[in-house]
C-alpha cells in the first residue's frame, strides 16, 4: 500500500516506525564495525592481511547481495527482504563470537555478514515505495540519513561500554540483539502496494554520477583512516582529540539531515549536492594546513556538511532520478558507497607510506574535488528529477 491517500498523522507514525528501524539497525552497525577489526586481530589472531582480505569479502557480498535485493524490490516490493537480511546478519553476529577458522570466517562475510550491507539501501526503498513519490517520500531520506548519524554518534560509545563490562563475545551478542529488535520494528511498516515497474531507467545507469559518488566516498573513508594517524603523530595530539573530532562530525550531520528534510520540495538537489563536494575540499584544504585542535574542529563540520548532503541529498537525487526503480537506485548509490570502501583501504595505506599524512590527505581533497567535477558534468546531462518524479510532483 501507499500512503500518498492517507491523513498526515498516519505518514509520521510510519516514517517514526522508519526512523527507529534505522536509528536500531545504525546503532547495531557501528557497535560492531567500530571494534570487528580490533575483534579480528585479539580474539581470532588474524594477520592485517587476513583483516584486509576479511574486509574486502565482507564488502563484495555486501555488493552482490544489495545488488540482487534492489532488482527483486523493484519487481516486487515488500518489507520480506530487509527483514531477512537483518536476521541473517543477527544470526551471523550470535556464531560469530565462536569462530576461528579464516575460511569460516570468509564464507560469513560473504554471505550471512555481507547479507546486512543490504539492510541500509532495502530499509530507505521500502520508505520510498510505503511512503510514495510526493513530499513525503522524498523527505523520507534526508530524516532516515539522521537517524543513521544518530547512531553512529552514540552506538560506539554503547560499543565501548559493553565492550569494557563483557568483552567481544557480549559486544557481539548485544548488537545481534539490536539487530533483531530492528527486525520486528520493520514487521510494523504497511506493506507496500505495488508500483510502475521501470524495465529501463531513463537514460539507463548513470555511470558519471555513479563514479561521482564512489570518489566522495573513497575519499571519506581514505582521509577516515589517515586522519588519526595525522591528528596524533603530526600533531601531536591526545589520541581521545580523535573522539572528539569524530563527535563533532557526526552532531553536525545530524542537524544537517535535519534541515535538509525540511527543506521545500521544489529546492534543486543538483546544486546542493555539487556544495557538499565543495564542502568536502575545503574540508580537506583546511585541514592539511591545520596545526591546532580548533583548525581541525571547524574542518570536522565542514566534513559533517558535505556528508550529510552527499550521504542524503545523494540518495534523494538517485531516486528521483531512476524513478520508479527506487531499489535499484537505492542499491546503485550504496554499492557506490561500498566499492569506494574497497579501494580506499588500499589506497590510504600505499599513499600513507609513501607520500605521508598530509600528502595523503591533500589527494583526498584531489579525489574529493574530482568527484564534484564528475557529478557536475553527469548531472548536466540530464534533468534534475526524472519526468516521472516531475509529474508526481505537480500533481501534489
Amino acid at each position: 500500500m501507499s500512503l500518498e491517500g492517507f491523513g498526515r498523522y498516519e505518514v509520521q507514525v510510519v516514517v517514526l516506525v522508519l526512523f527507529v528501524a534505522v536509528l536500531l539497525l545504525g546503532i547495531a552497525d557501528s557497535m560492531v564495525n567500530s571494534y570487528i577489526v580490533l575483534f579480528g586481530a585479539d580474539v581470532v589472531g588474524l594477520t592485517p592481511f587476513q583483516i584486509g582480505v576479511w574486509s574486502s569479502v565482507f564488502a563484495i557480498g555486501g555488493i552482490v547481495i544489495s545488488w540482487w535485493l534492489g532488482r527483486l524490490f523493484d519487481h516486487r516490493p515488500t518489507r520480506t527482504y530487509a527483514v531477512a537480511v537483518i536476521l541473517l546478519g543477527s544470526a551471523g553476529y550470535v556464531l560469530l563470537p565462536r569462530v576461528s577458522s579464516f575460511i569460516v570466517l570468509l564464507l560469513m562475510a560473504v554471505t550471512v555478514l555481507g547479507a546486512m550491507a543490504a539492510a541500509f539501501p532495502q530499509l530507505f526503498s521500502l520508505a520510498r515505495a510505503v511512503l510514495g513519490e510526493g513530499a513525503a517520500g522524498q523527505r523520507s531520506g534526508p530524516l532516515l540519513r539522521a537517524a543513521w548519524s544518530l547512531a553512529w554518534a552514540v552506538g560506539p560509545l554503547l560499543g565501548a561500554l559493553v565492550l569494557s563490562r563483557g568483552g567481544y563475545s557480549w559486544l557481539l551478542w548485544t548488537a545481534a540483539g539490536v539487530f533483531l529488535v530492528s527486525a520486528l520494528t520493520v514487521l510494523v511498516v504497511p506493506r507496500p502496494g505495488p508500483v510502475a515497474v521501470a524495465r529501463s531507467a531513463p537514460g539507463g545507469t548513470p555511470v558519471l554520477l555513479t563514479v561521482s559518488i564512489t570518489l566522495f566516498f573513497t575519499a571519506m573513508f581514505a582521509g577516515g583512516l589517515a586522519l588519526p594517524l595525522f591528528v596524533t603523530r603530526a600533531l601531536h595530539q591526545e589520541a581521545a582529540s580523535v573522539g572528539v573530532l569524530s563527535s563533532v562530525c557526526a552532531a553536525i550531520e545530524v542537524v544537517v539531515t535535519l534541515g535538509l528534510a525540511a527543506l521545500p520540495a521544489r529546492v534543486g538537489q543538483r546544486g546542493l549536492i555539487v556544495g557538499g563536494f565543495g564542502a568536502f575540499v575545503c574540508y580537506y584544504a583546511l585541514t592539511v594546513v591545520s596545526s591546532s585542535l580548533l583548525m581541525l574542529v571547524i574542518g570536522q563540520v565542514l566534513r559533517g556538511v558535505a556528508i550529510a548532503i552527499v550521504g542524503a541529498a545523494g540518495i534523494r537525487y538517485f531516486q528521483d532520478l531512476l524513478a520508479p526503480a527506487t531499489g535499484r537506485a537505492t542499491t546503485l548509490f550504496t554499492n557506490a558507497c561500498t566499492a569506494g570502501l574497497l579501494v580506499s583501504g588500499i589506497l590510504s595505506g600505499l599513499a600513507v607510506e609513501h607520500l605521508g599524512y598530509r600528502a595523503t590527505l591533500l589527494l583526498c581533497g584531489v579525489l574529493a574535488a574530482l568527484g564534484g567535477v564528475a557529478f557536475a558534468l553527469g548531472s548536466a546531462r540530464r534533468p534534475a528529477e526524472s519526468r516521472h518524479t516531475a509529474k508526481m510532483r505537480d500533481s501534489i
